[in-house]
């Protein structure tokens, strides 16, 4: 899977065009849910401050329906990805960090 450092919200707008577009692409309701979820997923995902996905098709074959769920779950809860394991430092002291930061 791609990593996914920042998941941007869309409007409630937003989310209604792409359930309507899946419904077009799929009848079948199974299908159609699970196109609509690859679809907000390659609108909301981020790497580095660009689209993680170019489209939902990247996203169904990057991602099992596990980590699709994950990712919508904390979409809909305002949270964002965790960070991968090492990506932080321990020692990292971010009070230091602020304090030598204003002092400049």
């Amino acid at each position: 899977m791609s990593t996914v450092d920042e998941l941007r919200p869309l409007t409630a707008r937003e989310l209604l065009e792409l359930w309507r577009e899946s419904g077009e692409a799929a009848q079948e309701p199974l299908e159609r849910a699970l196109l609509c979820n690859a679809r907000v997923l390659a609108a909301c995902c981020y790497r580095g401050g660009e689209r993680a996905f170019s489209d939902e098709r990247e996203v169904l074959s990057a991602m099992t329906g596990r980590q699709m769920e994950s990712l919508l779950r904390q979409l809909a809860q305002g949270r964002q990805p965790a960070a991968p394991a090492g990506a932080e430092n321990p020692g990292f002291d971010e009070a230091r960090f602020h304090a030598l930061r204003e002092g400049c």
